[in-house]
């Protein structure tokens, strides 16, 4: 007995599978996981390694250089990009995307372990060098702290006081604060006092060295006890370090620290990072979520604890959500399902309407079973409701009812033919079972190549395969089992016409269409030659148009958020950029429709989304998040922010972008500049800036390399500081003691370690106008002596404070993205000025590479066409079997490529740029059109057992007619919602278009193509 006797026989088991799909799909449905943005594995770390005092190039050759030939030596990298700054080196180290997610854990130990055997080529002074491999965490849920009269100390006790309560919150899993200002006490000291009282620098810095040391006195027994020593004299509070005995040795009288000096406690004033929310100096949080949770129930507790936590908050302190992952997944997710309910409706409206109710009815019935149970395998697998895997239920919608209408319109003919209902079912199930199995096979291979692409982009889109895999196998299983079913029921007491033994059965191919059909099918077999060479022209004209279809790689997100990165001339200290992003914040603030913003200074903020990439270290960096009320309120904003910034400030470098969907980072465009000397570099990067600003409508222009900066450089004389007593670190102590203040010791308060900072008090701290007068100690003569008595003269100089690397390769890179109010995309902005820069004449050694989105687009391509022959050469395999013949396969497939007409007319039409996500569009596109021809080529096959090659090719075309029609415009309409959404509009004009035009041209030009593969009369033997 057959499966599907099994089940026509067995209502039992056909109420049991129908309640496991629908119930199960239900409580799936409520259950499933939820997320705005498939998730990706962020394979990336980060070392970075502190060397005060050091120039670029020593930062370069001394640091940067060792580790990356030690890390280049690890078979897992792709590549090493390197930023070597003035004390700092930053390596950011990029894992080849072949490796899996549960492989990083141990390439981080064996990274960590190389970085460690590089240390000891380093000179002294360099800090052990910080590995950051958490690079990829997102903090899903992203607010701000601020109040009018709130210190960053004090809102950093309450930023630690909400951090130890949330990270208790089930599912979360990291709790990060941004924007805490180092503490650090500071002790204002008078040189001539310390003169006149005879303390010297390293006195005072031993001192209070060993005074706070945290050291081991031991223990003594007592009986049978051990009882702990601990003296006293640590300190326990600021006010003691003022009693600190600083007299110096062999002095008879008393000296205390207060005595000479002026002890407080305050912030760093040259900190590493800055926020700023609304206008107002801020701390954030970020809380992170542990995998695999659900993201909108970890929400809703964060919320809910938050609350709990209300009663607790200080007078005056404001919390504002700036993202809230939970929110955004609910809005996505909502918006989706409406989009997926709207397709059904059309989907199930058209069925009823060209297949009669009760067709529509069954149909309708098992697309809504076959949905409830994707819905619950996905569930069962881990597969979340996200925008890939909701819009992959979109594009399966119609191919879904595929199956089904081809074994109700197989049933429907043969009833009409007269023939009984069990037979007309098991008739064509039989008929049917293998055709319909490898076309649904080959229509998910085309899905194939996406679905095992290693690459980011890959690992992004892959739930799109996985859905349509589940989704079509379940639609297969289905239709050979509960389709037949719900025929049997539906159709159990439907009344046939009874015909006559000499009477001819009617023909149910002879509506108007058919016959239109026919007469014009007919006549195209006639002119073969003809038809061919028409086809073969509008093809050329597609190929030829499709040269004017705008490119993209991924469009904006609908989020509505946008950034405004300044970057201030080299060398601004960081306060200053603090100032002048303040002050564009707040006139932003003013504007209509912002809803909220933060400003982080000195470096990129927290990623609280996965596809947000901040920035490393700069001082003269800042960059505002604007959170707007609606999305398309933006435009208009960014134009004023940007002709703001033109007319007020002139120094800034402003660029404005959005959030993007899919992986990618940085500009985009990037033109990188490989050579060896810098003043090349900037001489070619000049000459790119000018094409870029003359053909391209961009939005600010910069390279990484930033402009050279200047340096003061005292010229030290060795002879008279040998004479003197002093040598260069005096000068160095000197000079940083009289500016920036030293570093003397650490102070405890509890879990903070505050360095204790040295300096004059502001009076004594001498301005570049008399640095010749800055006082140095003389350890031979043990005095202070003016600076200029061993330095001759100050030099400014100028130097290139960053030096870019990539695989050990200096590199500048020139920046720019599209101006958002041009409307242009990266593609269109790289079309026209790729020419020109390629065809700059460069010097020997040095060439130009292209990164952001060209080169995120390409590898994405690359890991796509990597495994693109692999799927394509199964679905022609699949094909060759199914017929045993390769001329079968062979004209199938040559109807493939006739979809480009219908695809560059679209674009051409829509104006929708052609983007990554079309690419895939054209793959699927490919598996539906294939699908398509083995049923129409296989219906040739079994005709032509009874009736001569037209003959059977005419009848065979027109029995088809009905099933690939209906399926190509439940496709097509139902597709219309996405045309609404930003990230799949461009597979919808694939698919919609394409598959309009081709299914058309397939019904006409397969015929034709088939006949000129066989001649007239030939007959399948098998």
């Amino acid at each position: 007995m057959s499966i599907n006797d099994s089940f026509i026989n067995n209502p039992t088991r056909v109420w049991l599978v129908i309640l496991l799909l629908g119930v199960g799909g239900l409580i799936a449905l409520f259950n499933i996981g939820r997320l705005e943005d498939p998730a990706f594995t962020i394979k990336t770390a980060v070392v970075s390694v502190q060397y005060p005092g050091a120039s670029s190039q020593q930062v370069e050759e001394e640091v940067t250089l060792p580790l990356e030939n030690a890390l280049q030596r690890l078979p897992y990298v792709d590549n090493i990009s390197s930023i070597s700054a003035v004390g700092l080196s930053q390596i950011t180290v990029n894992i080849d995307s072949r490796y899996h997610s549960s492989e990083l854990p141990q390439i981080w130990d064996e990274l960590r372990r190389r970085v460690n055997d590089a240390t000891l080529q380093f000179p002294p002074g360099v800090s052990p060098p910080f590995v950051n491999d958490d690079f990829g965490d997102v903090y899903g849920y992203f607010f701000s702290i601020y109040g009018d009269n709130f210190t960053n100390p004090e809102l950093r006790k309450y930023a630690e006081q909400l951090r130890r309560e949330l990270v208790l919150v089930p599912g979360v899993g990291k709790v990060a604060i941004g924007g805490i200002l180092p503490e650090q006490v500071y002790i204002e000291i008078s040189r001539a006092k310390m003169a006149a009282y005879g303390v010297t620098l390293p006195r005072l810095a031993d001192v209070l060295n060993r005074q706070n040391l945290v050291s081991d006195a031991g223990s003594m027994t007592v009986g049978s006890e051990s009882i702990r020593l601990h003296p006293t004299g640590g300190f326990q509070n600021i006010d003691e370090l003022n009693n600190v005995l600083i007299s110096p040795a062999g002095t008879t009288h008393s000296i205390y620290l207060r005595d000479i000096a002026t002890v407080s406690q305050g912030v760093s004033d040259h900190p590493g990072n800055i926020y700023h929310a609304n206008g107002r100096d801020a701390l954030t949080i970020g809380v992170s979520y542990i995998p695999g949770v659900n993201v909108m129930n970890i929400g809703h507790a964060i919320e809910a604890r938050m609350q709990q936590l209300s009663a607790d908050k200080p007078a005056g302190i404001q919390l504002k959500v700036f993202y809230d992952q939970a929110s955004e997944v609910k809005k996505s997710v909502d918006g989706f399902i409406i989009n997926f309910l709207m397709a059904l409706a059309i989907v199930v409206g058209v069925l009823l309407i060209f297949m009669g109710l009760r067709s529509g009815i069954i149909i309708a019935v098992s697309l809504a079973l076959n949905v409830l149970g994707t819905l619950l395998i996905m569930y069962l697998f881990g597969i979340e409701l996200q925008r890939i895997s909701l819009g992959a239920l979109i594009i399966a919608l119609s191919m879904l009812v595929d199956n089904a209408i081809v074994v109700v319109e197989g049933v429907l003919i043969s009833r009409q033919q007269g023939n009984p209902l069990m037979n007309a079912i098991s008739h064509i199930i039989k008929r049917s079972a293998l055709p319909l199995l490898g076309a649904t096979v080959i229509a998910i291979l085309a899905f194939a190549p996406i679905g095992l692409s290693q690459d980011s982009t890959g690992e992004y889109c892959k739930s799109l395969f996985q859905v349509l895999l589940i989704s079509l196998m379940l639609s297969w299983v289905t239709a050979l089992t509960l389709t037949p079913v719900l025929v049997k029921w539906a159709f159990a007491n439907m009344k046939v016409a009874e015909k006559k033994a000499d009477e001819q059965a009617d023909d149910p191919y002879g509506g108007w269409i058919f016959r239109v059909y026919r007469r014009v099918l007919s006549a195209l077999l006639v002119r073969q030659t003809l038809t061919l060479v028409v086809l073969a022209a509008l093809l050329a004209a597609s190929v030829w148009g499709f040269g004017f279809v705008r490119q993209n790689f991924f469009p904006s997100s609908n989020t509505p958020i946008f950034f405004v990165d300044l970057w201030m001339p080299y060398g601004t200290d960081i306060n200053h950029t603090a100032r002048i992003a303040g002050e564009i914040e707040k006139e932003i603030n003013h504007q209509e429709g912002v809803e909220n913003t933060v400003t982080t200074v000195g470096q990129g903020g927290m990623r609280f989304i996965l596809t947000y990439n901040g920035e490393r270290q700069y001082s003269n960096y800042a960059q505002i998040m604007v959170r707007m009320d609606d999305q398309r309120k933006i435009a208009a904003l960014t134009r004023r922010t940007e002709q703001n910034i033109r007319d007020h400030y002139p120094e800034v470098n402003a660029s404005l972008k959005r959030i993007m969907f899919g992986p990618s980072g940085g500009s985009a465009i990037e033109v990188r500049i490989k050579g060896s000397d810098p003043d090349t570099l900037r001489q070619i990067a000049s000459q790119v800036d000018k094409i870029i600003l003359e053909n391209g409508a961009a939005d600010g222009v910069r390279n990484d390399w930033q402009d050279r900066s200047k340096m003061v450089r005292p010229v030290f004389s060795p002879y008279l500081g040998r004479e003197l007593g002093v040598d260069r670190g005096d000068v160095d102590s000197a000079l940083q003691m009289n500016f920036s203040g030293s570093t003397v010791g650490i102070f405890r308060d509890g879990s903070t370690l505050m360095p204790v900072v040295l300096r004059p008090p502001s009076a004594e701290r001498l301005d570049v106008d008399h640095m010749a007068n800055i006082m140095v100690w003389s350890q031979t003569r043990q005095q202070f002596i003016p600076l200029s008595n061993v330095v001759s003269d100050f030099r400014i100089e100028w130097e290139d404070p960053l030096i870019m690397r990539r695989d050990r390769s200096r590199v500048l890179t020139v920046l720019t993205d599209p101006d958002p109010a041009s409307g242009e995309t990266s593609g269109d902005m790289l079309a026209r000025i790729r020419p020109q820069v390629e065809a700059l004449t460069l010097p020997h050694g040095y060439s130009i590479e292209w990164g952001g989105d060209a080169e995120n687009s390409a590898e994405a391509q690359q890991g796509l066409f990597t495994t693109l022959p692999i799927g394509f050469l199964m679905m022609f395999i699949i094909t060759v079997l199914m017929f045993s013949s390769v001329k079968n396969a062979i004209a199938i497939w040559l109807t493939v490529p006739l979809a480009l007409i219908g695809v560059t007319f679209g674009f051409l039409l829509t104006g929708i740029p052609f983007g990554f996500m079309a690419l895939i569009g054209l793959l699927s596109l490919s598996g539906m059109l294939i699908r398509n021809g083995i049923v129409l080529v296989e219906e040739i096959g079994q005709q032509k057992k009874e009736k001569s090659q037209t003959e059977a090719i005419i009848y065979a075309a027109t029995s088809r007619l009905r099933p690939i029609l209906l399926t190509a415009f439940t496709t097509v309409l139902g597709l219309a919602p996405l045309l609404l959404d930003v990230f799949f509009q461009s597979m919808a004009v694939v698919i919609m278009f394409g598959l309009g035009f081709a299914t058309v041209l397939t019904l006409l030009a397969l015929p034709v193509i088939y006949n000129c593969f066989h001649r007239e009369g030939q007959r399948r033997t098998q």
